[in-house]
């Protein structure tokens, strides 16, 4: 990937606005309210990242690192959709993996949402539960999980 045409960058709660009006794209039913979109942003323990493009913020990531079981959580991965299948989600999530440093990476998806679970398979995580009801509407969560080569310790 070395020609794409996106950066990487950290993001920053001076990137509320474009996290907003993305969540409400890519998560319709979904978005997180204001004050967890704040927190996404300024939480200490947060690995976020946006992929930008022209000035424009076109994907975010954010990963929760949990020290204590040595796990990182990814809390949302979102690209608008006229950006997908362009290698965005996958640079995302690659990256926020690596700066988990966790040795074990969880993420949680709508059951329907068959084109991320493809990206997430395909980037080595496998189902290892589903959480009934879990999203608006009543639908399931299927839980996935992936292990790393070993990290000695996360970079937040």
């Amino acid at each position: 990937m070395t020609d794409r045409d996106f950066h990487l960058l950290p993001a920053t709660l001076g990137d509320l606005s474009q996290m907003r009006a993305m969540e409400k794209v890519c998560f319709p039913l979904d978005a997180w309210p204001l004050i967890e979109q704040i927190g996404v942003l300024v939480l200490p323990g947060v690995v976020r990242i946006k992929a930008v493009q022209d000035e424009r913020m076109i994907g975010f990531i954010a990963g929760d690192v949990r020290q204590r079981i040595r796990t990182g959580w990814i809390t949302t991965l979102s690209v608008f959709p006229e950006f997908r299948r362009q290698g965005v989600g996958r640079a995302l999530l690659e990256a926020c993996e690596a700066q988990m440093g966790m040795p074990k990476v969880r993420l949680a998806v709508r059951k329907s949402n068959m084109d991320a679970r493809r990206l997430y398979l395909s980037s080595g995580y496998h189902q290892v539960e589903v959480w009934e009801r879990y999203y608006e509407g009543g639908e399931d969560a299927i839980v996935m999980e992936k292990h790393l080569p070993d990290q000695n310790v996360g970079n937040t």
